[in-house]
């Protein structure tokens, strides 16, 4: 339904992250939109660099007086919750906007650590700047042949695993289960003989049943039976295995997927109120999340936004049509893995690796930034993706499509 009054549209933004800022930039295709992106912190964070700001090989922020359109009000402050009856936001600083519409792209956040005894005490994550700093001060304090644990086989475990093993750190990767799991066969043979090299010990069949002021516990991972592991002496245990959502959505008493994530249509528009849209790793369209990544960040930033420009025009809003190219890893400063992979985000035996991989690594991360935010703040609208067509349909009984309700 076009809106009928003459006053601006108000759109509340919530996240100043790689999907809420661009789109913020993207509702200034219509002058007639008043736009407020709300973010807990002065400083956009670049959370594809957090390994490297960890090992002082790089920075992590950028000023938002270089990413954001003019026009933007940038409200530092957290919100508490969504009144979709009222349109407020409410504030944690006690303040209270109006809205119109708002986008939600709050991100991810680490996963919980509370299933892991000792986990909470004494492992730190690397999933945000605030404890991307405890660990870079954490690491300060510590010799050089002082052991280090990171625990997760991902991308993100293989990335600080290998800045800090680069450095000469001693350094265990426990993995869980497999290394790397979303890369092709060929790849993570590359990624573990890089590691082996480097000096990195790597257990994959191996979980960290507890977390110790010096020490973890392992035991076997999943499917490899119920013996008792080791126990590793850890001066430092770095927790980097999955991610987590805020739970802004489920205390606004909005419906979410397991995780916390906004349950959406194809639209990313919320199943409960359609003034509500979702971007980036906080949105499940479906029930059927696509992969938390940098890259999936910003054309689901760029959708959302278009979503709500369209419901003030009146028009239909289009549906995800994202198809996926790839993932890169960094493996320290002078190597990476470029993997290839279908539209459907499944890899394919086709990787580039070594310098080259490491040249297309620095350029996708600068691109994030300054070919898809910067270009939208001084070009609303002119962002591209790759396009994948409508998602199929998936069966109703899928695990990824259990929902909870407040």
């Amino acid at each position: 339904m076009t809106e009928h009054s003459n006053d601006p549209s108000k759109v509340v933004v919530i996240g100043g992250g790689y999907a809420g800022t661009l789109a913020a930039n993207r509702l200034r295709m219509r002058a007639d939109v008043d736009i407020t992106l709300i973010n807990p912190r002065p400083k956009f964070v670049e959370r594809i660099r957090l390994h490297q700001f960890v090992a002082r090989t790089g920075d992590a922020t950028i000023d938002y007086g270089t990413l954001l359109g003019q026009g933007i009000e940038l409200l530092v402050d957290s919100a508490t919750r969504i009144d979709s009856a009222a349109r407020t936001v409410q504030l944690a600083s006690g303040r209270t906007l109006d809205y119109d519409y708002v986008i939600y792209a709050v991100g991810s956040t680490a996963a919980t650590l509370s299933s892991v005894p000792g986990a909470v005490e004494f492992a730190l994550p690397l999933a945000e700047f605030e404890s991307a700093q405890r660990l870079r001060a954490r690491l300060e304090e510590l010799p050089l042949d002082a052991p280090v644990t990171v625990v997760g086989g991902g991308l993100t475990g293989i990335e600080t695993a290998a800045e800090l093993a680069e450095q000469g750190r001693m350094v265990t990767l426990v993995c869980g289960r497999t290394l790397a799991p979303s890369l092709s066969a060929p790849a993570r043979r590359y990624v573990a003989k890089w590691l082996t090299r480097h000096g990195v010990t790597v257990l994959e069949a191996d979980v960290v049943s507890e977390v110790r002021p010096d020490a973890v516990a392992l035991a076997n991972g999943p499917g490899e039976g119920s013996a008792e592991g080791a126990v590793r002496r850890s001066a430092l245990t770095i927790w980097a295995a999955g991610f987590g959502v805020a739970e802004l959505a489920a205390a606004s008493g909005l419906r979410t997927d397991t995780l916390g994530r906004l349950l959406t249509d194809e639209t990313l528009t919320s199943v409960d109120n359609d003034r509500i849209v979702a971007a980036g790793d906080a949105a499940a369209p479906s029930g059927r999340p696509l992969r938390m990544s940098g890259f999936a960040a910003g054309p689901l930033g760029a959708r959302a936004a278009d979503t709500v420009l369209s419901r003030i025009a009146g028009t239909e809003p289009a549906v995800i049509d994202l198809a996926f190219t790839g993932a890169c890893v960094s493996l320290g400063r002078g190597a990476a893995v470029r993997q290839l992979a279908r539209k459907d985000d499944t890899a394919v035996n086709v990787y580039v690796s070594g310098r080259l991989g490491a040249a297309i690594k620095e350029v996708t991360c600068r691109f994030v930034v300054s070919k898809r935010i910067r270009r939208e703040a001084r070009k609303p609208g002119s962002m591209g993706w790759p396009k994948g067509g409508p998602r199929p349909e998936q069966p109703s009984t899928s695990a990824s499509q259990e929902v909870t309700s407040p």
